[in-house]
């Protein structure tokens, strides 16, 4: 067997939980070191490194005196503030793009620039600079009217206004809020459906593709969040339509990053929403999504330091296989999220099940002792032969527990004919 190495995961939310785990499961690792990780790492044997995650000297420093192999960057501020140019800089290996790649989900008027370059397929759209010209304009798209934040948001920076008078009301939100600029689309209607993709300059693999619920209410209501649950696979998608999303999308963006000399070495998402005159781009995201990692990682086969390991170094990327088992998670969050979360509350005891993981994001205190930091605290995922089974298993888990300061969605899956 080759050599076993460490690796370091930048991050410590559900996201990075989901890849630190996959990791640690490789032969080829010997340790996961995961900074500044979350106190539920230590239930998976990953070994929490306190150092914030945007201290990148700090992070430098340790990966060298902890010999790691490469260090696999998790939060996309990280990646839009330069950690990959930082660290090649100080000759190390590292997974994500540079700072100007990850501009395609730093600034959503590159990303749409990019893909009017690239001849990608997405929605009518507009950047404004300007409060009034955005407001004259607004009506052009017709209602619904999707407004986003230009930059980073966290997810939550979008809004749909139905009326025109909503329109202003967001807005002048914005510019208020200390948006420089802020994008109008209109809205497309469809399911939408998440497509992960790993590339190494040019060469890709495409990762299981999942279904996120955004929304933080049941029925699709409410404001727009990081995601409150997701599932893999997708059984209403058929393999016809997976074959123009990757024609029609896919092919060209990985083009444009050849042309465009991108030299990309990370992780692409793509968010696509199936419209009547087809596949269509919602947004690019330059790292995995939360939740959607927790669901499609356990569905590999292929091991994921592998893949990762070769795409590093420039080697040919291993197929991505894929088990037959799916898997389904919902997402507790805590009382108040998106917008004013509750924090501090005493969570109660996740009793194993062993039809059920837990990937820990938001908790703070102790694994005996846990408190709710705020949004997004944990999931619950569920794995079998089926998605029914899977899913079964997960709100059969939630409905045992007690946390009356905290909520999840119920629907989950149920854009599947799953209820």
């Amino acid at each position: 067997m080759e050599k076993q190495v460490n690796v370091l995961v930048v991050g410590e939310g559900g996201r990075e939980f989901a890849v630190a785990k996959k990791l640690q499961e490789s032969p080829r690792v010997k340790q996961v070191y995961c900074a500044p990780s979350n106190v539920g790492m230590s239930t998976v044997g990953v070994v929490p490194v306190a150092i914030a995650e945007t201290d990148f000297a700090k992070l430098i420093q340790f990966a060298k005196e902890h010999n790691v192999a490469w260090t696999f960057v998790g939060p996309e501020d990280c990646l839009v503030d330069g950690i990959v140019d930082e660290f090649k800089a100080a000759g190390l290996k590292v997974f994500g793009p540079d700072a100007r790649a990850a501009q395609l989900e730093g600034s959503k008027d590159y990303a749409l620039n990019f893909m009017n370059n690239y001849h990608v397929p997405t929605a009518r759209h507009a950047t404004y600079r300007d409060q009034t010209a955005a407001i004259n304009s607004v009506g052009q798209f017709g209602f619904p009217v999707v407004i986003k934040e230009n930059g980073l948001a966290g997810g939550k920076g979008v809004v749909i206004a139905k009326d025109r008078a909503g329109a202003i009301r967001t807005i002048k939100e914005m510019f208020v809020n200390g948006q420089a600029r802020l994008v109008i689309e209109e809205c497309l209607s469809g399911p939408e459906y998440s497509m992960f993709v790993l590339i190494s300059n040019g060469h890709y693999r495409i990762l299981p593709m999942a279904q996120d619920h955004k929304r933080a209410f049941d029925d699709d209501k409410g404001p727009n969040t990081g995601g409150m649950g997701a599932y893999s696979p997708l059984p209403q998608l058929s393999s016809a339509v997976r074959q123009r999303m990757v024609d029609e999308v896919l092919k060209p963006t990985i083009d444009g990053l050849v042309a465009g000399e991108y030299h990309y070495h990370g992780i692409l998402y793509i968010g696509l929403i199936l419209t009547d005159d087809g596949p269509k781009v919602i947004e690019y995201n330059v790292r995995l999504g939360d939740p959607e990692t927790q669901v499609i990682l356990p569905r590999m086969k292929t091991d994921l330091f592998e893949l990762v390991d070769a795409a590093i170094n420039d080697r040919p990327l291993p197929e991505v296989e894929e088990n037959e088992d799916a898997c389904f998670g919902v997402v507790l969050a805590s009382k108040g999220y998106p917008t004013k979360p509750i924090h501090g509350q005493k969570l109660g005891t996740f009793p194993l099940d062993p039809n059920v993981t837990i990937d820990y994001a938001n908790v703070a205190g102790t694994i005996n002792d846990l408190r709710g930091a705020g949004g997004r605290l944990l999931m619950v995922i569920g794995k079998d032969d089926s998605l029914q089974k899977a899913r079964d298993h997960v709100y059969d888990y939630l409905r045992q527990l007690d946390e009356p300061e905290c909520f999840y969605r119920h629907d989950i899956c149920a854009k599947a004919g799953l209820q």
